[in-house]
């Protein structure tokens, strides 16, 4: 489990959650890779804490599907293959359909916090793309679709799309895709962003199919490349 050195140092007495979130943002990051084994001895080891906490941790890993439990082997990085990535893609569609109906109809203060947040976070992804920081440029991809969910203010819509966020940066980073649209990156976000401003759901409603369509070509046709040339 070579990933662990340097991995990150919690203050304190680290609990379940903290253990999880620190571990799930390294694993999205790709410090830990897909199919890798994550050891629990070790981890806790590490952390300078007892093995429950750890375990716990883990176990919630799991449940989110990040991890994949194999029982008599240990945990593992969750491998994504391209059907994953579809259904992946699929189940964020609906979601954030779902997230575009409420907020084209929540209140006018609603909808205009949510645009504010999204514009701020356009104006920070056009600096990353200058300078071709991918990992930033995936943190912020996936920040402004989790905003936009947030900003339908529908709990349950904001925890489902938590681990859907995460499992779509581990498709971005994991499979060194490095958004082969760089140039529309930014156009199409803001494309979304004008359509809810607007509060044209129909063109809203296709922007987010057509937005999800595209992100599953890419990555389902760079894996292909990289398996041909592997």
């Amino acid at each position: 489990m070579a990933a662990t050195e340097g991995l990150f140092v919690l203050e304190g007495r680290p609990t379940a959650q903290l253990i999880a979130d620190q571990l799930r943002e390294q694993i999205v990051q790709g410090v830990f890779r897909p199919g890798e084994q994550i050891n629990e001895s070790v981890l806790a080891s590490q952390l300078n804490t007892s093995r429950g906490p750890v375990r716990e941790a883990l176990q919630r890993l799991s449940q989110e599907g990040i991890l994949v439990s194999h029982r008599n082997r240990g945990v593992f990085v969750l491998e994504l293959s391209d059907d994953d990535v579809r259904e992946i893609y699929a189940v964020r569609k609906a979601v954030e359909s779902t997230a575009a109906d409420a907020l084209l109809n929540a209140s006018p203060e609603q909808v205009k916090d949510t645009c504010q947040a999204l514009k701020a976070i356009i104006s920070d992804m056009a600096k990353q793309v200058a300078v071709s920081d991918w990992q930033a440029i995936a943190r912020l991809d996936m920040q402004f679709h989790t905003t936009f969910v947030g900003g339908a203010g529908n709990t349950r819509l904001i925890r489902i799309y938590k681990t859907l966020a995460a499992e779509s940066r581990m498709c971005i980073l994991n499979l060194a895709v490095a958004y082969p649209r760089i140039d529309a990156l930014v156009e199409e976000h803001q494309n979304l962003l004008d359509l809810l401003e607007a509060g044209e759901g129909e063109e809203l409603h296709k922007a987010i199919e057509r937005h999800m369509q595209k992100a599953v070509e890419d990555l389902t046709t760079k894996r292909d490349e990289t398996e041909i040339t592997a």
